[in-house]
């Protein structure tokens, strides 16, 4: 913590507030009497071993600020963390630099069980980590987003390598989070060796079945390769659109949900083996207009890969393939493009059904495109593109075989993605 006197100045800005504070006593005064539209800004330098609590009740045109002075120099580190509760808030600018994060969590959208966070935003920060951390079996999160209708927008969240997902949402028994993950950067992730090292989660196994309504969207993951899941859904009706995923060793996974979208997103592969790109769990979902290139992965982590699921199966097991759109992606020079009735398990017996495949390109010269390994009843097939080795399944219907004009989506990069500071 910066060793000096505790200061507070007030700065008019009509009838808001600027608030500067250079220790953690200071900060905790100015957080408990700031008002709407006051700003809390935090002084250059280290800030060690600081535990904040910023609660508050901003409105929608007045949110009360807690910010770094200048954006990337207020540098937190330790055993620091934040947690945020109330109403329109925002977090901006501040620096979480190899947090050592026994606490569990670096930021958490809540200050207590039941004072959660609503309509507040985490913006242009950062949580980084270049040192290996020992937790032993405990398990940690760099942000965990609770209430509803929080933003996490342009910030950078890399080297993680401990045991627990990156950014997690967590939902409450009925509730909808509608959270914005937006515009931001995930560097690299090591793997983990077992389960428990996404880089999102939303949602978990108990709230499969409720709608969550989150939105990821526009953010760029790289070497992100905790494990098999890079996004694991677990919550129904959410977004996941026009990301871009460099060389990630997994998948996007509809794990346990319903209804959701996956739309415009990239996946480059650069030939790694392990890299994937769709998997698909759950009813109703539309799969449209993805773009998956050059990605080696199999089984799990194919570039487009069709669960079996499990008839009346329980809270943590596969939910049964049903009524899934997968339009207008298209699949290039992938080892394994498609992959139908993928076993998790012995007992995972109930083939995906009543599926239409159209309008989607497959192009792999050198390999099978299509590996059927149950049936697919129901299954539609209309005008998809197939030109490899062979198709996979003999007299397949909806076949053209010219290879169309094709257009590449842009790829989002760290200019577009990230805080504008750049750690």
């Amino acid at each position: 913590m910066i060793r000096c006197f505790a200061l507070l100045v007030f700065v008019s800005l009509a009838s808001a507030k600027e608030l500067l504070v250079t220790d953690a006593k200071a900060l905790a005064a100015a957080i408990k009497q700031a008002k709407p539209g006051d700003s809390i800004v935090l002084s250059a330098g280290d800030w060690v071993d600081t535990q904040i609590r910023f609660q508050g009740e901003g409105t929608k045109d007045q949110p009360i600020t807690l910010k770094a002075a200048t954006a990337g120099k207020t540098i937190i580190t330790g055993e620091s963390r934040i947690q945020v509760s109330g109403h329109h808030l925002i977090v901006e600018g501040l620096w979480f630099r190899d947090p050592l994060q026994a606490s569990g969590e670096v930021i958490e959208m809540r200050t207590d069980y039941d004072a959660l966070a609503f309509h507040c935003t985490i913006r242009n920060c950062a949580v980084t980590s270049s040192k290996k951390i020992d937790l032993g079996k405990k398990t940690s999160r760099f942000c965990s987003l609770y209430g509803s209708d929080n933003m996490i927008e342009h910030c950078h969240f890399e080297g993680k390598n401990t045991g627990g997902t990156t950014v997690v949402v967590w939902l409450t028994p009925g509730g909808e989070g509608r959270h914005l993950i937006n515009g931001n950067y995930f560097g690299q992730r090591p793997a983990l060796g077992e389960n428990g090292g996404e880089t999102i989660r939303i949602g978990d196994s108990k709230t499969h079945d409720q709608n969550a309504k989150c939105e990821v969207t526009s953010n760029l993951f790289e070497h992100c390769n905790g494990e098999g899941e890079i996004i694991s859904v677990k919550s129904c009706e959410n977004r996941l659109t026009y990301n871009t995923f460099i060389e990630c060793e997994g998948a996007l996974t509809l794990r346990h949900t319903h209804r959701c979208l996956v739309e415009g997103n990239l996946f480059s592969g650069n030939h790694n083996k392990n890299a994937g790109g769709i998997r698909i769990v759950g009813e109703d979902h539309v799969v449209r207009n993805n773009w998956i290139e050059n990605c080696d992965g199999d089984e799990y982590r194919c570039a487009i890969t069709f669960m079996n699921g499990i008839f009346e199966t329980d809270d943590s097991g596969y939910q049964q393939v049903k009524r899934t759109l997968l339009e207008g992606n298209t699949v290039l020079g992938c080892k394994f493009s498609l992959l139908i009735g993928k076993q998790y398990r012995k007992n995972c017996t109930a083939p995906p059904i009543d599926c239409m495949i159209r309008n989607n390109t497959f192009i792999s010269p050198d390999n099978q495109l299509i590996e059927l390994r149950t049936e697919a009843p129901g299954w539609k097939w209309e005008n998809n593109v197939m030109l490899g080795k062979s198709i996979g399944i003999e007299g397949l219907p909806g076949v053209v075989l010219v290879k169309p004009a094709l257009s590449r989506p842009k790829e989002l990069t760290r200019a577009d993605t990230g805080t504008a500071w750049m750690p």
